[in-house]
């Protein structure tokens, strides 16, 4: 199975509600972060990767037509070159309300895995330290990356296969953009900052409970 979307946009800039939406479109499964924190073994694939080792595109998305947030946005480049077809949609938002957003969920305490000595909490600090030389809590140092990824992306993507998207603007866009109906439905907003917190509690739970 191809990737028919690529999400190039960070976490925390609706990639939530964009897989949800995704998925409701006939895009799915979308990976997301939280898919490499319930497949067991998935973030050494993103350890080789962030180390420049060699990656089995097709064997990391198996089973997955469409990936949003981290890690997978960090690589959009070389995802939108192995599936050359697939359309690449850049999640935006303000970028203060983006930067209170990461320390309020991702680069907060309220989020245990930047401290975990496990390959999954290796390639979370390796998130930060490649976007942000690791000075995750810095703001200028964020939102100075933050817009020279947007604008990285904006440049390099061939624009007809380009959504500068804000989930905010809803269903229109983005269906227009994918070429399919807009459901009779309300547009998913998802992943809070309580229900962040509350299903990195789960998560934790789950994992502990596994062992």
């Amino acid at each position: 199975m191809a990737l028919a979307v690529i999400g190039a946009g960070f976490g925390r800039t609706g990639t939530m509600s964009l897989k949800i939406a995704l998925e409701q479109l006939g895009f799915g499964p979308c990976y997301h972060m939280v898919d490499v924190i319930r497949t067991p073994g998935a973030a050494q694939h993103w350890l080789t990767a962030a180390e420049g080792g060699p990656m089995a595109w097709d064997k990391v998305f198996a089973g997955y037509q469409s990936a949003v947030d981290w890690p997978a946005c960090d690589y959009w480049r070389e995802l939108a070159a192995h599936w050359p077809a697939a359309k690449i949609i850049l999640t935006t938002r303000d970028a203060e309300s983006w930067f209170r957003s990461t320390q309020d969920t991702i680069h907060g305490p309220a989020n245990p895995f930047n401290d975990d000595p496990s390959p999954l909490g290796r390639m979370i600090r390796g998130i930060g330290m490649r976007n942000f030389a690791g000075r995750t809590d810095d703001r200028a140092a964020c939102i100075a990356a933050f817009e020279r990824h947007n604008a990285a992306v904006r440049r390099e993507a061939p624009a007809d296969r380009l959504l500068d998207y804000r989930v905010a603007d809803g269903w229109e866009p983005l269906c227009r953009f994918l070429g399919v109906p807009v459901p009779d439905a309300p547009f998913p907003k998802a992943n809070t900052t309580e229900e962040f917190i509350r299903e990195v509690r789960n998560m934790v739970a789950a994992r502990d409970a596994a062992g």
